[in-house]
């Protein structure tokens, strides 16, 4: 019985090993975007098939490296994590021109990264977050761009608070495509 119950196990673990395996090689490399933190490397799936004019602001501002040093200035345990903001403050945002709403039916769920913006809806600029859980009071009201495939427990361990005391940074953040 135990060494069914052990041949079980090796089987799931390679299945898993598998799965993971393939989800990240049946990633687009110009549609993939590495976030790394403190912590470790953020991988993120962009999705441009939900909200092209986002995706394409994000790899542009990340072409830039914008995003470089930029600090998490807003972490709210269970909820989100948001960055993008130059200043640190929360009120700042690229030379850009604001972004059009491009709002979908994709949920607000764990892993998910949503543009931040201000009371107007056709707002956004820089600003993003990644949630921690589920935020479906921002379903239908905020642009999904992407969603972390590997490396949420990396996301998990940012300093918490509104700002955080000593908060974390992106020490770099590159579209796939670009990196050698």
């Amino acid at each position: 019985m135990k060494r069914l119950a052990g041949s079980v196990v090796a089987l799931l673990c390679l299945f898993a090993a598998v799965t993971v395996d393939v989800k990240a090689q049946s990633l687009d490399p110009e549609n993939t975007i590495y976030l790394d933190v403190r912590y470790g490397r953020v991988v993120i799936k962009l999705r441009p098939d939900i909200a092209p004019g986002h995706v394409e602001r994000i790899k542009k501002l990340t072409r830039q490296k914008f995003y470089d040093g930029i600090v998490f200035h807003r972490v709210i345990d269970g909820f989100m994590a948001q960055t993008g903001d130059p200043t640190g403050t929360g009120t700042g945002s690229s030379k850009l021109k604001d972004l059009r709403a491009e709002f979908s039916l994709a949920p607000f769920t764990r892993g998910v990264v949503g543009m931040a913006r201000s009371q107007s809806r056709n707002s956004a600029n820089s600003q993003f977050f990644i949630m921690f859980g589920d935020g479906h009071s921002l379903n239908g009201k905020y642009t999904v761009w992407g969603e972390v495939v590997k490396g949420m427990k990396f996301v998990d361990k940012l300093q918490r608070g509104e700002p955080p005391i000593q908060p974390d940074k992106i020490i770099k953040m590159r579209v796939a495509a670009d990196v050698k």
